[in-house]
């Protein structure tokens, strides 16, 4: 099923090359029928980018990550200046991978570029963590946000049970995976319209903030920086808690190979996005404290039901049911792209060959979504996923502090590289350090997670030789993986792509 870089294969065993482009194998060794192209087609546009960054950024974080935020900061004036932090922190990390879209027109975001810089040990152990461990993890945590708050209307005077949050959840995840599978156009529009709702949900908390500081409700912003002190310890966990909050800016460069004319729309959808998120984000943090003390939102299960609560009467119901919508599209766009990070590593012979096929019909990489699936439903209903969120930021910052000094590492490697959007070298550099200085912070605040994050990153290098570089594999077993992916194909009607067949 892994294939060496370079070297295709198919079930029959002969080249790839030899195998027609949009043609289906059979079991009987007939003739296919299908001869057409089948290819993915470039169909995000600036407004579809758009709504990919904004409406994956936009989830849960901002509704349930000021709780972490202000815990571990110990102040209003310290939180409101961390969001603020990470908001421009998260723009720097995002000019630097507009650069990275621009000048290395390949989908697959941080595996692409780590690939480029660094070779292919350190992109396998990228994809291999975050396939197992990150992206079930975090679709998992995203999607148990949108099970809680769609059910919250309906156990308005009670708990809600666990088991009916995962059971919504996991018909929550299916939906997202089906919708993935049918169609990318269809999938675009819905997260068009998903991105709307989430806007309107965070207008619904800022104007009755706004109007609460016309009313002169300042109260909780007098002595701003009074409480708990910042610590050490305390300091990399909000942060994780804030770019948690922010993160999904890098999901455009997943898809770079869809998106018409990248060296415009890349650089120009990540500057609009990111500059609506932060400020919506601040203003959202701001509206919050004058209506809810630090106090009553470091006990509120639901800080934004909580707010709506207060202020809005019988309307609060609507609230829940917007936040509903907004983890539902920040759980499509980020299926949506990270299964095309699968589709690229694949059609680099990093991962099972199968996963580089395309739908014959709806032109959609169909094994590299629905692989998400089990994974995800394991992660459900037998992970600790809360503890795993510090975990999942350690290795997800690692890496992308990595990226962005492999984007330096570019600059000197490879000068005459053409760059249509270039960033001063003072924004990587800076970017990269605070990543890596974060994640080594990390280690010492909470050593148990991330230390145990950091051994199963590891094992991605034994993982690289048993499955990429050790070529000698019984022939038995080679036979039986190379039947089993020609099964797959007719079940699933997928074929490689012109790309794949280049790899």
């Amino acid at each position: 099923m892994f294939r060496k870089p370079g070297l295709s294969t198919i079930p029959n065993g002969s080249s790839l090359q030899e195998q027609s482009i949009g043609r289906l194998p059979s079991l009987d060794s007939k003739e296919p029928a299908q001869e057409e192209k089948v290819v993915l087609k470039k169909k995000v546009t600036f407004l579809r980018g758009v709504s990919i960054i904004i409406g994956t950024i936009i989830g849960a974080g901002i509704f349930i990550s000021p709780k972490g935020i202000l815990k571990n900061t110990g102040s209003v004036g310290m939180s409101l200046i961390l969001w603020m932090v990470c908001g421009i922190l998260s723009l720097f990390g995002a000019l630097c991978y507009a650069e990275l879209g621009t000048c290395i027109k390949k989908s697959g975001g941080h595996y692409t570029y780590i690939l480029e810089a660094f070779g292919p040990l350190p992109a396998f152990v990228r994809v291999w963590v975050e396939l197992l461990i990150i992206r079930p993890a975090a679709t998992a945590v995203i999607s148990l946000a949108f099970g809680r708050y769609i059910l919250e209307p309906f156990f308005i005077q009670c708990e809600i049970p666990d088991l009916a949050i995962k059971l919504i959840t996991a018909v929550g995840i299916t939906v997202i995976m089906v919708l993935n599978s049918m169609s990318v156009s269809w999938s675009a529009r819905i997260q068009i319209f998903l991105t709307f709702c989430k806007l309107i949900a965070i207008l619904i908390i800022i104007v009755p903030g706004v109007m609460q500081l016309i009313k002169g409700e300042t109260q909780h912003f007098k002595d701003a920086f009074a409480g708990n002190d910042a610590s050490v310890m305390g300091l990399p966990l909000a942060f994780y808690s804030g770019m948690y909050a922010y993160s999904g800016w890098f999901y455009l460069n997943f898809v770079t190979e869809e998106v018409e004319n990248p060296e415009k729309n890349i650089p120009l959808a990540i500057c609009v996005s990111m500059v609506i998120v932060t400020v919506g984000y601040v203003l959202t943090n701001v509206a919050y404290f004058t209506t809810i003390s630090p106090e009553e939102l470091l006990n509120s299960g639901a800080v934004a039901v909580t707010f709506a609560e207060r202020l809005m009467g019988n309307f609060s119901l609507a609230v829940p049911i917007f936040v509903a919508l907004s983890c539902f599209g920040s759980m499509n766009g980020g299926v949506f792209a990270v299964s095309r990070m699968f589709y690229v590593a694949s059609r680099e012979g990093h991962l099972p060959e199968i996963l580089s096929m395309i739908h014959v019909r709806k032109h959609t990489p169909l094994p590299a979504i629905i692989v998400l699936h089990p994974l995800t439903m394991i992660m459900l209903f037998t992970g600790d996923l809360y503890s795993l969120l510090n975990f999942l930021s350690f290795a997800r910052w690692l890496f992308i502090g990595l990226v962005v000094v492999g984007l330096i590492y570019l600059r000197y490697k490879r000068p005459d590289m053409p760059r249509p959007f270039k960033v001063p070298l003072f924004i990587p550099a800076l970017f990269s350090f605070t990543c890596l200085f974060m994640v080594a912070l990390s280690l010492y605040s909470d050593p148990v997670n991330t230390g145990i994050g950091f051994a199963i990153t590891l094992t991605g290098v034994p993982a690289y030789y048993l499955f990429i570089i050790w070529d000698k594999k019984p022939r038995w077993f080679r036979r039986l993986l190379d039947r089993v992916t020609e099964t797959l194909q007719i079940i699933l009607e997928v074929v490689p792509t012109e790309d794949g067949l280049k790899s």
